[in-house]
């Protein structure tokens, strides 16, 4: 072989070496998530159980080509998931993620569903989920555990929570949680389970290490600083292998889709739908120049709220008009009714520059379109609404009747000693001033408290219907009271954000001065109980009736077994004690 034809040899040769590393750098510099392996946005988690059956469900940030459940036996048995792809997720500049953002931002993530049939009762299998991406590679979860609702007569442990929304306590609380009980087999959540919904690192993978379902999920890695100290928490892996029970909360509601600048000011932005359907057929020629219905009805969605993303990310049961919004189900020997009680929140302060409960900011009142409609409603429920009259057939059904235990949930507090429970949790009614020459002066909202919705309307139905337990947040910490009828109200949702108890002898709501808006105690005079076994005292040696902390964090459990109720108290500013059982009551009814 002459000189010549082996440098043209090699040059070729090493032309190709060349190609094939440029298209290798292309394909996997440019493609980051490609080139790593792949792995799962969340563990699998469990959703809707039936007598024979129940969802799972996990995320990733790839559509992948076929997602699978395998279960039972050795996991030879296989179910395959259907994919869809979350319409709202996004993040923004305050988002705590791996990757930086400017402004609201699209960030794919896909959900995957698959259903486990031909389940038995009291019958727990293993099973394992598997994701495969597009360019073949797969990844796997690990190894838990799934059954089917369990069936009248069959005792379980159900967490009782709430008002999670990545606050400093939550993975310390669910952490000692399973510690203390072991074996949890459903979660009662209600309500606020993020701050922002469409954010995605919030559910998922937020850089302070406590998002919603590592928490959930025993993958946290919250570092708690105490006394100059830190502890890291790592959660608890509970809804792996155990259903979740949500309701709506306020933090589950989105404002106006692409108002803001922010997230958060996307979250602020709500207005009542009446309000928006006024804005639209202002705007009707503009926006919807063919009249469109579907369009009419995604504009007055955008132009009001939404709970898109809560929706898209849960499986739970439906009711007929209420689909998941609110929804009714028997987990064993409990009837749960699960109720969409809650409405924007605004601050309580009364001046100019605030877009409060109680008025508009004086930079606002020649414009419309930017008020805030104090504390309006997102779901109606007074007496004849679509929820108000589902209730009452709930109430009525032989399901419910046949339920041992009765349980309630809903976001918004019938009874509390906390911040939310005023004003009355009704309609807004608007009082506009103007001047001589129509120019609006002011604009003010009253909430009479002989209009409360919950406590004229829906309190009733729930005496009559015997309920044993109503569970509810909203005010981030614990208290609970006993109506005269035997109902039980409790209030459990402590994780590190407390903004107080108002009782007598301390301090007051800041509330306008109006016999509508009681400063202290329970604004409709149920005496809170004080714990049965452990009460903290105040400083004058007191049992208290309350826990609003920022420190001490409590968890709750229903054992249907027994029949009790019982919460449990943990002091992070002591990483090594011992978790304190404070209170016990019994649901039978006297």
């Amino acid at each position: 072989m002459n000189t010549q034809v082996l440098q043209r040899r090699l040059g070729f040769g090493l032309s190709l070496l060349v190609a094939l590393a440029i298209a290798l750098w292309v394909k996997f510099t440019a493609h980051p998530a490609i080139a790593a392996q792949p792995v799962l946005l969340s563990d699998p988690f469990l959703q809707a159980p039936t007598p024979s059956s129940v969802q799972v469900v996990w995320f990733t940030e790839f559509p992948g080509t076929r997602h699978t459940v395998s279960y039972g036996a050795n996991l030879r048995q296989t179910a395959v998931a259907q994919t869809t792809q979350m319409s709202r997720m996004r993040e923004d500049q305050n988002s705590k993620a791996l990757t930086s953002y400017t402004k609201p931002t699209m960030r794919p993530v896909w959900r995957h569903e698959a259903i486990v049939s031909g389940l038995r009762p009291n019958q727990r299998l293993p099973y394992r989920v598997t994701s495969m991406r597009q360019d073949g590679q797969t990844v796997s979860s690990g190894v838990f555990s799934l059954a089917a609702s369990p069936a009248p007569g069959q005792p379980v442990k159900i967490l009782l929570t709430s008002d999670h929304q990545l606050k400093p306590m939550a993975a310390a609380n669910l952490q000692k949680a399973v510690e203390t009980v072991g074996s949890i087999d459903a979660v009662f959540f209600a309500g606020d389970l993020v701050d922002f919904p469409d954010r995605t690192s919030e559910w998922f993978d937020d850089s302070r290490g406590g998002a919603f379902f590592p928490v959930l999920q025993g993958r946290a890695q919250f570092d708690l600083e105490r006394n100059g100290s830190k502890t890291r928490y790592r959660g608890g892996a509970v809804i792996q292998s155990a259903p979740l029970y949500t309701a709506i909360g306020n933090h589950e509601v989105m404002g106006e889709y692409g108002s803001g600048k922010s997230l958060g000011e996307e979250y602020s932005n709500t207005r009542p739908r009446i309000a928006a359907e006024v804005l639209y057929a202002q705007k009707a020629a503009t926006v919807n120049p063919t009249n469109d219905p579907s369009v009419r009805e995604i504009w007055i969605k955008n132009h009001s709220f939404n709970t898109d993303s809560y929706e898209e990310l849960f499986t739970l049961p439906t009711s007929p008009t209420g689909g998941e919004r609110y929804y009714a189900t028997t987990i064993g020997d409990v009837r749960l009714v699960v109720l969409y009680a809650t409405a924007v929140w605004r601050p309580p302060f009364v001046k100019d520059d605030v877009k409060g409960k109680y008025q508009e900011r004086s930079q606002d009142l020649a414009n419309p379109e930017q008020w805030g409609y104090g504390q309006h409603l997102y779901e109606p429920i007074a007496k004849g609404s679509p929820q108000y009259t589902w209730l009452q057939r709930e109430l009525n059904s032989s399901a419910f009747k046949a339920a041992k235990y009765k349980v309630v949930m809903l976001h918004q507090p019938p009874h509390s000693l906390g911040d939310n429970s005023v004003p009355a949790y009704t309609d807004p009614i608007q009082q506009i001033t103007q001047d001589g020459t129509g120019v609006v002066r002011s604009v003010r909202y009253r909430y009479p408290k002989q209009d409360d919705y919950l406590m004229q309307d829906v309190v009733p139905l729930l005496r009559t219907a015997q309920v044993n337990l109503v569970l509810y947040g909203h005010s981030h910490l614990w208290n609970r009271f006993i109506d005269p009828t035997g109902i039980h109200f409790l209030e459990t949702s402590n994780v590190g954000n407390s903004y107080g108890a108002y009782i007598t002898g301390g301090k007051a709501r800041e509330v306008p001065k109006d016999p509508n808006y009681i400063a202290v105690d329970d604004p409709y005079g149920l005496p809170a109980i004080v714990p049965t076994i452990a009460p903290l005292s105040a400083d004058n040696k007191t049992p208290l009736p309350y826990i609003a902390s920022n420190d001490i964090t409590v968890f709750t459990i229903l054992d249907t077994g027994r029949g009790v109720v019982t919460s449990y108290r943990f002091d992070t500013r002591i990483p090594n004690g011992t978790v304190v059982k404070f209170d016990q009551f019994t649901l039978e009814r006297s």
